[in-house]
């Protein structure tokens, strides 16, 4: 299931319109903060469709009965782009278990390139609720690269996948993929993906933005 938050205005489409103004995003650390922002806010609509159930809870006064998460999702993110939604997923979310891999693009010619994974750090994903956050769905290789990749520490019981900015072509990519219950949350779906893979208007390169330009 797609979840398309930029289908009615919020403080999720605010956000977004800043990351993409190409006057705002040149202030690093306001791009990153926009980020963890729109992740915290995702991050709330995602809870509302996790598993919860009532706690009874002693207050100075008496006993309150409330809704609590019944398990804490294990939080996975792509180095180096995903660090700031991770971390605004993490606020919401601060009991959650995390995970953290590498994957990035090795490319071939200018147009033509293999997604590399390298490194890899979590939890065991059996029988776990796994959000994957990352801020740019293009064409959704990097996803299927770090699925395969997951497969070596337990096959999670539901995986959410968050983006800020994903393609059409990404979803499919991502729909064929993935088990047929996941549920992926965009913020925005852009039409073009153009040539070298890059999502148009987008937003240009996320990580680049939110850390500095790579060599």
């Amino acid at each position: 299931m797609i979840h398309n938050l930029s289908l009615n205005g919020s403080l999720i489409t605010n956000y977004l319109a800043e990351i993409r103004d190409v006057e705002i995003q040149k202030d690093a650390m306001r791009f990153r903060l926009n980020l963890e922002r729109m992740a915290e806010l995702m991050g709330y609509e995602i809870s509302k469709t996790l598993p919860h159930h009532q706690k009874e809870v002693k207050t100075p006064l008496g006993i309150s009965n409330d809704f609590v998460l019944s398990e804490q999702p294990v939080l996975v993110t792509i180095l180096r782009a995903g660090l700031a939604m991770h971390n605004g997923l993490l606020r919401v979310f601060d009991r959650a278990d995390n995970g953290y891999v590498s994957a990035y693009r090795k490319h071939t010619t200018r147009e033509d390139f293999d997604i590399h994974v390298e490194y890899l750090a979590s939890p065991s994903l059996h029988d776990r609720i796994c959000i994957l956050s990352d801020p740019m769905l293009a064409t959704g290789n990097s996803m299927l690269a770090v699925l395969d990749a997951l497969k070596e520490i337990g096959e999670p019981k539901k995986i959410i996948i968050m983006a800020a900015i994903a393609t059409p072509y990404a979803l499919e990519n991502v729909q064929k993929a993935f088990p047929k219950d996941t549920e992926i949350w965009v913020a925005a779906i852009d039409e073009t993906l153009t040539s070298e893979s890059y999502i148009v208007p987008g937003l240009g390169d996320a990580g680049d933005l939110a850390f500095g330009v790579k060599l």
